[in-house]
């Protein structure tokens, strides 16, 4: 009995021993596999033939920062390989800032030199001036009407965008039914265009815009408001299509707030010209039908926030949005087709009456006596977003 025992244990002795030999030599191999990738990226050479990816690397940037970067985007393995190869090469302290086009099938040292090439500063060869209000799909078109790319390469652009590339795009709710992720955050400027801008270097351009302009005081305004950062550009440009007059922006937005908290319709006119009219805005007048749009972004059929922004607001009205004016208004209708301003009610009736107050004609101290808040930014900028009645 006791040697049947031993004989036992023996045994399992003997497996163990065979199967630690063979999970060691696995593991080896496994090592080994990874020492000769490693050493494959540390000492390569080569250049063959792969994809272009186009790579930000930011102003003070360290070489540990650029590993990660090109890491994050799929082009080295290991940062350590990089970083030590970089450490002993020519390369060494001179990697800049900018953004680069480098491919899967470049070696490491390749990738060096390119990102710390003296370029030649030459000035710009055009300017792109995008509107406050304007869509993706309408400065897609600018860019097509200048030379400066096609519309389909700057929507290309635009889709290539993720929040990995800008925190701020993780706010975007998944799955939402959005035509752009990035509708909203390409801020309304003046760029200049050089030679070698790309569509990708163009949207990214815009994209830092609209992040130097937000500010953290911006962000923290949004929480004492109770809303997401996504949330104020979804207002901002809704705000942006509907007012016309700078005075009214703070109105306006206020009449939004009203109209959220007492859980009524938006009926934003603009919602619905977004999707019927993929974004480019060449219909001015909705009709009843047009009402009846099933969207996410329609406001009359859907209560609540559209499910993103309809179009790409400027700074005066973000601020609105941060800063409405507090008062009873819950309507506004438009009473001058050329200069844009409106009349705002306190209830149906007055609007149905064409009763109520054109804040055009108001003093200041009438104004202030209707309101317990700060009001926007009440600047003189024309802006492309159209009027339409409530």
């Amino acid at each position: 009995m006791n040697i049947r025992k031993v004989s036992v244990k023996i045994v399992k002795w003997i497996i163990a021993i065979i199967v630690s030999v063979m999970l060691f030599h696995v593991v080896k191999d496994y090592v080994m596999d990874i020492y000769d990738d490693y050493q494959k990226e540390y000492t390569n050479t080569q250049i063959t033939q792969g994809k272009d990816v186009v790579v930000e690397i930011p102003e003070g940037a360290s070489e540990k920062d650029i590993a990660k970067i090109l890491k994050r985007k799929g082009l080295i393995k290991y940062k350590t390989a990089f970083t030590r190869r970089l450490s002993s090469s020519e390369y060494s302290g001179k990697l800049k800032s900018g953004i680069y086009t480098l491919n899967t099938g470049m070696n490491t040292l390749e990738m060096m030199r390119i990102m710390s090439e003296e370029k030649e500063v030459e000035g710009p060869i055009d300017k792109l001036t995008i509107p406050e209000g304007f869509s993706i799909d309408q400065i897609a078109e600018r860019c097509e009407e200048q030379g400066i790319c096609s519309k389909s390469e700057f929507i290309k652009a635009v889709k290539s965008v993720t929040s990995t590339d800008f925190g701020y795009l993780a706010e975007v709710p998944s799955g939402a039914d959005v035509r752009y992720r990035l509708e909203g955050f390409l801020f309304p400027a003046t760029y200049d265009i050089y030679k070698d801008t790309t569509p990708e270097m163009l949207v990214r351009e815009m994209l830092r815009a609209f992040k130097s302009r937000y500010t953290d005081s911006m962000a923290e305004r949004a929480e004492e408001l109770g809303l997401t950062n996504y949330e104020v550009i979804i207002l901002a440009s809704m705000l942006e299509r509907e007012c016309k007059v700078p005075k009214e922006r703070a109105y306006i937005a206020g009449v939004y707030y009203n109209r959220l908290d007492d859980e009524m319709l938006l009926q934003v006119d603009p919602t619905v010209l977004y999707p019927l009219t993929n974004g480019m805005y060449n219909k001015s007048v909705v009709t009843y039908d047009d009402l009846e749009l099933d969207s996410p972004y329609n406001t009359y059929k859907y209560e609540g926030l559209p499910v993103g922004p309809i179009c790409n607001p400027g700074y005066a009205c973000i601020d609105a949005v941060l800063h409405p004016k507090d008062t009873d208004y819950y309507y506004y209708r438009l009473i001058d087709e050329e200069k844009g301003n409106h009349r705002f009610s306190r209830s149906f009736e007055e609007h149905e009456n064409n009763e109520g107050d054109d804040i055009s004609e108001m003093t200041t101290e009438e104004q202030n006596e209707d309101s317990d808040d700060g009001d926007g930014d009440d600047d003189d900028d024309d802006d492309e977003g159209g009027s339409d009645d409530w």
